[in-house]
């Protein structure tokens, strides 16, 4: 059978599709190749003409979607939408709810650590970015202070987002919320630590 032109790549992005919202949601190890294929409606045999493990998939599904976290801080950064809105937009309740569908660093980092090195390789130099970019928007300090805090900041607000997430006291989980913006913000330059 013939398929139109791109076909292949419009599969393969559909299977990264399928399995991103799978890992973010369920964790890498609970998810297995057939629930994958099921979710993207295709058979599993269809699986290696796209990908030459599941090893692989998790390296394209990691790339893919923080290629697109990237995207997402760089054009609130273009647009100038300012580093107290990016905070607050990934330490917000509806963030926290949705996780098959928010950000792979909170919801894979400890997998990724246990990965091998090329998939590590791709992480790192994703959170490297988007530490340049946060570091980028704080308006006070030395270049390496500001470094310094943007480093703490995306620390921060990837721990207070796993935290928020874990703990099933829905209050206690929005105080999280609030407290990391409070914080966040102060080492942003964005608060006065009084009003933190």
């Amino acid at each position: 059978m013939r398929y139109e032109k791109g076909h292949k790549d419009a599969t393969r992005q559909h299977i990264i599709d399928a399995a991103s919202g799978q890992f973010r949601e369920n964790g890498v190890a609970a998810v297995g190749i057939a629930g994958i294929m099921s979710g993207a409606g295709l058979t599993n045999g269809a699986f290696y003409a796209h990908f030459k493990s599941k090893e692989d998939l998790v390296l394209a599904v990691l790339s893919n979607a923080l290629r697109r976290r990237e995207e997402t801080l760089r054009s609130a950064s273009a647009a100038d939408a300012g580093l107290e809105a990016t905070i607050r937009d990934y330490l917000s309740a509806r963030h926290r709810d949705r996780p098959g569908g928010g950000c792979p660093t909170a919801a894979l980092v400890a997998e990724v650590a246990r990965h091998p090195k090329p998939t590590r390789d791709a992480f790192t130099g994703k959170i490297s970015s988007f530490i340049e970019l946060i570091a980028t928007q704080i308006r006070n300090g030395s270049a390496r202070e500001r470094r310094r805090n943007a480093v703490a900041i995306y620390g921060m607000m990837v721990g207070t987002l796993q935290i928020a997430r874990a703990v099933n006291d829905r209050q206690l989980s929005d105080e999280i919320l609030e407290s990391g913006i409070s914080a966040a913000l102060v080492l942003a330059g964005e608060a006065d630590a009084g009003s933190a």
